[in-house]
């Protein structure tokens, strides 16, 4: 029973609002906070070195505070923030889709678990359809009223 729960879209969404809502809550509230999250949903821009992205573990703590606290920002259901890295401190763009937050912590106590199951949203394609285009030239055309329309 609890997979079917898990599995959810409704409950995806329910949880995806709860985690935005706790977010934007501790904005207003001036509270920096972690956020524990798979590694393997989160992009950054620009790409991190190879010798930086080896280091993370499938579930990664990120604490936002400082300037990462500060440029944080939920953008298309992604926690956004800017970030440096390693011992250069390499500067990279972090998002991080909400539903892939598996827990947000204030002061090493978890304030929300998130125990839904993230599948990544795919985008729809649409095709064109060059021959749509030409058949309503053809119906246009067939009008002779319409004539009047067309340049000779």
């Amino acid at each position: 029973m609890l997979d079917n729960l898990i599995n959810d879209n409704d409950f995806a969404k329910i949880m995806q609002k709860n985690m935005e809502n706790i977010i934007f809550f501790l904005f207003e509230k001036d509270q920096n906070f972690g956020i524990l999250c798979k590694i393997e949903s989160i992009s950054f821009d620009p790409p991190l070195p190879e010798d930086i992205s080896a280091e993370f573990r499938q579930m990664t703590l990120f604490f936002l505070a400082g300037y990462t606290f500060e440029t944080a920002s939920i953008v298309e259901n992604s926690l956004v923030f800017e970030a440096g890295f390693g011992a250069e401190n390499f500067g990279s763009v972090v998002s991080v889709p909400l539903l892939s937050i598996m827990q947000i912590i204030v002061d090493e106590t978890p304030l929300l678990i998130n125990l839904a199951n993230y599948k990544k949203e795919k985008k729809e394609v649409k095709e064109i359809d060059n021959g749509g285009v030409e058949s309503s030239m053809a119906s246009f055309l067939s009008n002779p009223e319409n004539s009047k329309f067309i340049k000779k």
